[in-house]
């Protein structure tokens, strides 16, 4: 692309670092305004960015994308509309910074309280989604960060028209374009590049797949927090109801198998599978889901397929999923904790002893009784848009909301004390 052959990276990043410094100075305000603007620009060019869109989808099928990709990758009139919604639901919620928590008063008198600030520069590296163009810009916005944003190539022409509306925002409000910085140039070498430019970034942050993730945490010299891939589990123990079982399966499994919070592994109590999995059946053979089951639960899926050690490693992304009949609860916990990518896990229980030991023997980034992990995202937790799901345990863990986009500094008051 022409703008990719005059894009410099460097200048790029140095002139979002100045401009980290002006966003961190807007009042909540000052910065709702902004967010207010640049969702309606958004609606306002719907036409605009679903035109781009379209260059991609054709493109993205040319190159063979999977049908998860294009899914991901496809943007509708609603899906314009649910951008612009969430940008104003971050306008919603409560300004992390400048909140001092943890006030304290030492002995000497000294007032001693820790104070939030945005952590400065934010570099996003991710994959298909145009969506989190304008959402990850909006939360470090609303947090007082500037951000650079590297979207995939097979997103570009969306990731561009977003970008354009960003910008229009920012500058009828006197801020720098630098503030959300879209790199246009989609080659390796620009992720690599970026990666060494810890004097101007503090945090980078990659969502795709596996060998992103490991490719960014390898090579970057900056604090990288990681979004790998979500394996993620439900058992359906011995005391689950069965309705209830069967109903978060096929949401969890079928309503949008693309995303990363869709089920990948069903383990089930050997007491309950008889009567479960031959609901079970029926209900994902309604969605042609393709089934990779062990020994004893194949008999319950005609048609269905022996599941081997890959098969509880996968994260399909697709219509298709691993079961596995489990001995006891403690065989449940076990392949869990052998398997997990920390992303979400769930168990169905109507025993609360049995809920509640699943909850401390668990520690994925989510952990939930009797409902569907499709509710492991930052919206429907109470975030708002999420710019992640870390599987990272220090600094944040779990969806990232605008709180996780800050840090605490000491703030110290005192009346001339001296230290003896």
């Amino acid at each position: 692309m022409n703008l990719a052959n005059n894009f410099d990276l460097e200048l790029a990043a140095q002139a979002a670092k100045k401009a980290s410094l002006a966003i961190a100075q807007c009042t909540s305000s000052q910065k709702n305004d902004l967010l207010s603007t640049i969702a309606d620009t958004i609606e306002q060019q719907t036409a605009n960015i679903l035109a781009a869109n379209t260059q991609d989808i054709e493109a993205g099928r040319a190159k063979g994308l999977s049908e998860a990709m294009l899914d991901r990758l496809l943007l509708t009139e609603q899906r314009v509309v649910d951008i612009a919604e969430a940008i104003r639901e971050i306008i919603q919620l409560p300004d992390p910074v400048g909140s001092i928590e943890q006030t304290i008063v030492r002995p000497n008198g000294l007032q001693v309280g820790k104070m939030r600030i945005p952590l400065g520069v934010i570099a996003m590296i991710y994959e298909a989604r145009p969506n989190v163009t304008a959402e990850a810009a909006a939360l470090c916005i609303k947090s007082g960060n500037g951000v650079i944003l590297r979207g995939g190539s097979e997103a570009i022409h969306s990731n561009l028209a977003l970008a354009q509306c960003l910008h229009s925002g920012l500058v009828a409000h006197d801020l720098s374009s630098a503030v959300a910085t879209v790199i246009p140039d989609t080659s390796r070498a620009v992720i690599e590049q970026l990666l060494t430019f810890r004097q101007y970034i503090d945090l980078v942050i990659p969502r795709g797949g596996e060998g992103l993730i490991n490719m960014v945490t390898e090579k970057s010299q900056i604090p990288v927090i990681q979004h790998f891939k979500g394996v993620c589990h439900l058992f359906i123990d011995k005391y689950a109801d069965i309705n209830k079982a069967v109903n978060i399966l096929v949401n969890g499994k079928t309503q949008r198998p693309s995303a990363c919070n869709a089920l990948e592994t069903l383990l089930v109590h050997k007491e309950i599978a008889p009567s479960f999995l031959t609901a079970a059946q029926e209900a994902l053979a309604k969605f042609k889901v393709k089934v990779h089951a062990c020994a004893n639960a194949l008999p319950y899926f005609p048609g269905g397929e022996l599941a081997d050690t890959e098969d509880y490693h996968a994260e399909y992304l697709g219509q298709e999923i691993a079961v596995k009949i489990v001995e006891s609860f403690d065989d449940a916990i076990e392949h869990i904790n052998q398997y997990t990518s920390d992303h979400t896990e769930v168990i169905v229980s109507q025993d609360i002893s049995r809920s509640q030991r699943f909850i401390r023997q668990i520690n994925s980034s989510v952990v939930m009784v009797n409902a569907s992990s499709r509710f492991s995202d930052g919206g429907e937790l109470g975030l708002g848009s999420e710019i992640g799901i870390s599987t990272s345990k220090l600094h944040a863990y779990g969806p990232m909301g605008l709180a996780a986009l800050t840090t605490q500094k000491f703030v110290v008051i005192g009346d001339g004390q001296v230290r003896s």
